[in-house]
């Protein structure tokens, strides 16, 4: 478990330090094209290679699908970790330990220890609970009549927790004290300093993080008694909003994982991988939050959401479409599939069995599809105020979603429907003041061919991006980058905002710092030039090429300048100073 944050500098060095010829080889097999290495790209179905890997840059891009990155977002991507999970195997394959910084959120050795016995804990509750479904023939009758089959409740790891208030307590209470026992969630204690087991005559789910390690359980009653499930509450190790039941056993029980399933219950997941849907996935016991979409998105670029087609279903599924719309992609995709009155997901594998239901999934309504579908039914857009409210409600979303071809399709759908032209729409509801932002949103719509030098060459400012990108050190050659802001080209901004954090940062290249400025309005522009590739190595031709680049900027900028003191010579008179400087500027202008 990440405890601290990981200081700025490491990531910096690390990155600096890193091949990601050799971390992508490792896992993807690369072969030499010129300067750079190619494959087939891992992200996507292609057979002919655009996933090129470039190591002057530390960069890898497809041009087929648009992914690119660093040796942490493809480790993060491929084998789908989060930034800290990345970082972590990344030192650890160059043998390198990752500090923590100090200060009042980063643990002491203790609390780090503490941890560490907490895992240890629910992994030996794990195997306690196991050994009691073992001695529990009510229990093994129960699963048997749910269908469950002996190797899918040894894959997931099923238990029983014994009827009785201190079962666990007595066998764990020489191991560990009763302060890790509450801690871990397995005990309760109540305000009169009464301790208890929290989980008693249930049959018991293990939840277990990315990494495979169990971080709390699930428990259902074998009866009707309520609650019928209960999960671990909060702890040090566990976190409802941001884990998934069945997501570790789906990366590792589905060959090639494309798409997540996500349903509703433990009995779902388990009954839908018994069939062979081994990539179902659920909440645990609370709606699907953005971090839960945002982890799905790193594993699959599709993921459907199925329910009971009740009430209660159709109401998940559009808190999960709201949850959802802050982290859209366009290079992603969201469906929802509503199941028949009275069928759930287990009971309609049982039924139909995995092709039919597989092609069901195939066949889910789109999230655009059950957006507009879900404000049809709540309005009447056949009256002018009806058609107020549909778009009023309409936008409150629209403005939460990012800049993205997904949100136009939906903005050009609504507006068909209503009859309201798309920039009437646009400027009555969906003023951009009132939009979030996206790190990305310019990304979704590049072209992502290679770049060609004309392109490149298009101005001064894109050009001379480019050559930093591609060689750090030319920033050397820079001088006065006050002038190149004064020039008011196009890109200048961005200009100097590489050129600064360069001159600051001599020891970094350029992909550690696209890191530092991921999901950032910097990265799509930035991201986008390091596609280019110039047509020689030579250092001195491509410091000459700067150059020019700058001599151009300034000389843009000396015309504005001078624009600024003929005006005020004819408005308000110049000083001493001015006047020399006018005198300098006149002489040089071409």
């Amino acid at each position: 478990m990440a405890s601290g944050r990981i200081p700025r500098e490491f990531i910096d060095d690390l990155l600096t330090r890193a091949d990601v010829v050799d971390v992508i080889n490792a896992r993807v097999p690369l072969k030499k094209k010129g300067r750079e290495y190619t494959a087939c790209c891992p992200f996507h179905n292609e057979k002919t290679p655009s996933f090129t890997v470039s190591p002057t840059k530390q960069f890898y891009h497809c041009f087929g699908c648009g992914v690119h990155g660093s040796a942490i977002s493809f480790l993060m991507e491929y084998e789908h970790l989060d930034f800290v999970e990345a970082i972590e195997s990344l030192a650890d394959s160059m043998g390198i330990s990752v500090p923590r910084e100090k200060g009042s959120g980063c643990p002491s050795e203790a609390q780090r220890q503490r941890s560490k016995d907490i895992y240890t804990l629910l992994e030996e509750a794990n195997h306690y609970y196991q050994l009691q479904l073992k001695g529990s023939a009510r229990a093994v009758e129960y699963l048997k009549g749910r269908e469950l089959s002996g190797d899918i409740s040894k894959r997931f790891n099923l238990g029983y927790s014994p009827a009785g208030w201190d079962n666990l307590l007595k066998y764990f209470v020489r191991q560990y004290s009763e302060e890790q026992l509450v801690d871990s969630g397995l005990l309760i204690k109540k305000e009169d300093g009464k301790i208890y087991d929290r989980y008693r005559d249930r049959i018991m789910f293990p939840i277990r993080n990315r990494k495979g390690q169990v971080i709390g359980f699930g428990g259902r009653v074998l009866g009707d008694e309520l609650p019928k499930y209960i999960n671990s509450p909060e702890t040090q190790v566990f976190h409802k909003g941001s884990e998934l039941y069945g997501f570790y056993e789906a990366r590792i029980n589905t060959q090639k994982l494309e798409r997540i399933v996500v349903v509703e219950g433990y009995m779902d997941v388990i009954a839908l991988a018994q069939f062979g849907v081994s990539y179902a996935v659920a909440t645990l016991g609370t709606a699907t939050t953005p971090e839960h979409i945002k982890q799905l998105f790193r594993a699959v670029p599709e993921v459907v959401f199925c329910f009971d087609g009740d009430r209660a279903g159709r109401e998940a599924a559009w808190r999960a479409l709201v949850n959802a719309i802050s982290v859209i992609q366009d290079s992603k995709e969201i469906r929802f599939l509503f199941l028949p009155d009275g069928e759930d997901p287990d009971t309609q594998i049982r039924k139909v069995g995995k092709e039919a239901f597989e092609m069901s999934l195939g066949n889910a309504q789109s999230l655009t599809s059950y957006f507009v579908e879900n404000l049809h039914e709540r309005f009447n857009i056949t009256s002018d105020e009806g058609k107020a409210r549909f778009l009023g409600e309409a936008a409150k979303l629209l403005k939460q979603m990012p800049d993205t071809l997904i949100r136009d399709q939906l903005i050009k759908r609504l507006s068909e429907q209503t009859n309201v032209d798309v920039m009437t729409f646009s400027n009555r509801y969906l003023r951009t003041k009132d939009r979030p932002e996206s790190g990305s949103k310019s990304l979704n719509r590049i072209n992502f061919s290679r770049l060609s030098n004309r392109e490149v060459r298009q101005t001064p400012v894109r050009y001379a991006i480019s050559l930093l990108l591609n060689k750090p050190e030319l920033v050397q050659t820079v001088e006065n980058v006050e002038q190149i802001i004064l020039s008011q080209l196009p890109g200048s901004d961005l200009l100097t905002t590489l050129i600064e954090a360069m001159q600051e940062n001599p020891q970094l290249n350029a992909v550690a710092l696209l890191e530092r400025w991921k999901n950032t309005e910097l990265e799509a522009p930035l991201s986008h030039l390091m596609m280019w590739q110039p047509e020689t190595d030579d250092d001195d031709i491509l410091r000459r090429e700067l150059q020019d680049c700058l001599r151009q900027i300034r000389k843009r900028a000396n015309e504005i300048k001078l624009e600024q003191l003929i005006h005020k010579a004819r408005t308000s008179g110049l000083n001493e100073q001015e006047k020399g400087e006018y005198a300098f500027l006149s002489q040089n202008h071409d």
